[in-house]
């Protein structure tokens, strides 16, 4: 899975493990995949960290190679691997719109691309694609990461009509505003504001996220594709 080093990423990654799952983790920053992958390992599970660049069709493709050395198959794939580059448009450069498009949305297509053709052919597989609800809703200053995110979720979308009658399943989750490093650094005033938007009156945590990736791959998701879950604590329904 991508952007398992840390944060959402890496609970998906240690939930996935305690249930058995081996963890291929990759994460843009090596140390970063190491420590999450010796964790992981601890859980008595195959755990292998990779650096790479997601956004670059040549290093996925490079990156498959080991990883299908190192694991006799993939059967879930999650694409969690995301930034930010927040600016009102008008401040907006080229260079934020183009990183942030890069990673979140062509990221998951480079990976899709390369790993998919195998679960086709097994006639099996998942893929989750973490989105998130500012790909529903927009947001001031994020026009770019809400356009990959709202992009993500039309992959998804297609994906699933294009993969169903091979077997494999498709679905996103769009998570609002969890507890990270980000929700953390933010101002009292900030996270007020924030918290007055969500019905439920608390940020999720990484595992709320988590538990929707295990339902989805688990054979309680079994007949769920193409859809997009959200785990918001009722934010979007409260628009």
């Amino acid at each position: 899975m991508t952007g398992a080093g840390r944060g959402i990423g890496r609970e998906i990654a240690l939930q996935l493990a305690q249930r058995g799952a081996d963890i291929a983790v990759v994460d843009v920053e090596h140390e970063t995949a190491e420590k999450a992958a010796r964790e992981i390992g601890e859980l008595g599970v195959k755990a292998n960290a990779y650096d790479c660049d997601v956004s670059s069709l040549p290093g996925v493709e490079q990156l498959a190679e080991v990883v299908s050395r190192d694991f006799e198959h993939i059967d879930i794939l999650v694409n969690n691997a995301g930034i930010t580059r927040d600016r009102l448009l008008v401040r907006m450069t080229w260079e934020d719109w183009d990183a942030v498009l890069s990673v979140n949305l062509t990221g998951a297509f480079n990976f899709c691309k390369v790993f998919c053709p195998a679960m086709l052919k097994r006639r099996s597989g998942n893929i989750v694609n973490i989105a998130s609800v500012i790909g529903q809703m927009g947001n001031a200053g994020q026009a770019n990461y809400a356009a990959s995110k709202a992009g993500l979720i039309g992959l998804t979308k297609s994906l699933a009509r294009e993969f169903a009658g091979r077997g494999v399943r498709v679905n996103a989750v769009a998570p609002g505003f969890i507890r990270t490093g980000m929700t953390d650094s933010l101002s009292e005033e900030v996270r007020a504001a924030m918290m007055d938007t969500i019905p439920l009156g608390r940020f999720g945590e990484p595992r709320d996220v988590a538990n929707v990736v295990l339902f989805l791959v688990s054979e309680f998701g079994g007949y769920v594709t193409g859809q997009v879950i959200n785990c918001d604590g009722g934010m979007v329904t409260a628009r």
